[in-house]
């Protein structure tokens, strides 16, 4: 059982990566970029790329993921996003997804339809066993080293948005941009951060995840949904409630899967019906904002 709560721990603090540009997006710039699944694909392709075919080691192509998909984001950003703050949700829904298909498509005939093998280093395929019996605690070295890399990030990125100038300026331009220009924010390139950092993010998600939860085109299609409830469920005002939603849903995944296989993903859905009819504005959410 301690096996199943690591992994279901590991499993969580990866969706939390993935989903956490997400949720800065939506929570803090109130743009709702559901291409953001097909930058969690680019990150994993840019670390299958440069370890087969310029034989980059595993751990190098972890931050080259970030930053070339941050890269990337704040090119788009710069070029076609920043066009469609302000605009109705539903454009900015219908024009995200118009970019997962145009991304899952450019992969497929660039890379090829087939699913991708990630070949970890050796000493992330050794495993711990603590313990005996039932309470014998099973863990994996790369399970464990992606709740690390994770808990890191999560610490990291709450004290960039609420202990630091950007995190105040970002928090200003978001309530309101044209006074936060009048007080001299430079409101356009603090998005622009903030929008490459959160793709950055899920770049390094989808590299950490590459192997643990496969990586073909269809990616962003099949997980973009576990993203969206992670920030239904936390809420998008803090990093705090994704963290607690992704945690719940990952848990719950994998004590699902194990004991009742054949209902597969049917627990989380359920799970997630729960918390939004006990709490229809997310687990954490923060008084006052509208």
């Amino acid at each position: 059982m301690l096996t199943l709560l690591f992994d279901g721990i590991a499993y969580g603090m990866l969706l939390f990566v993935l989903s956490l540009g997400l949720a800065v997006t939506m929570g803090l710039m109130n743009f709702i970029n559901l291409a953001h699944a097909a930058f969690a694909m680019v990150g994993g392709y840019v670390l299958i790329v440069l370890m087969q075919r310029a034989g980059w080691p595993f751990l190098a192509c972890l931050p080259a993921a970030f930053v070339l998909t941050a890269a990337l984001g704040a090119l788009l950003e710069r070029l076609v996003y920043r066009h469609m703050y302000g605009k109705p949700h539903l454009d900015q829904v219908l024009f995200s997804i118009g970019l997962t298909f145009m991304a899952m498509a450019g992969v497929d005939f660039f890379v090829g339809p087939q699913p991708q093998v990630v070949q970890l280093p050796a000493f992330f395929l050794t495993r711990f066993q603590i313990g005996h019996g039932a309470w014998q605690l099973g863990m994996g070295s790369y399970r464990l080293f992606i709740v690390v890399v994770c808990v890191a990030l999560a610490l990291g990125l709450q004290a960039l948005l609420n202990g630091t100038r950007f995190g105040s300026r970002l928090r200003a331009a978001v309530d309101d941009p044209r006074v936060a220009a009048g007080l001299g924010i430079p409101v356009d390139r603090v998005f622009l951060i903030t929008f490459a950092v959160g793709s950055g993010l899920a770049g390094l998600g989808g590299a950490l995840g590459a192997d643990v939860l496969g990586l073909d085109p269809g990616f962003p299609l099949k997980y973009l949904v576990y993203f969206l409830i992670v920030c239904a469920v936390g809420g998008t005002s803090s990093i705090t409630g994704p963290l607690v939603a992704a945690l719940v849903l990952g848990i719950a995944d994998v004590f699902g899967k194990y004991y009742v296989p054949k209902l597969g993903a049917f627990i989380v859905y359920v799970l997630m019906i729960a918390i939004l009819l006990w709490r229809p504005q997310g687990l954490f959410t923060r008084e006052g904002r509208k």
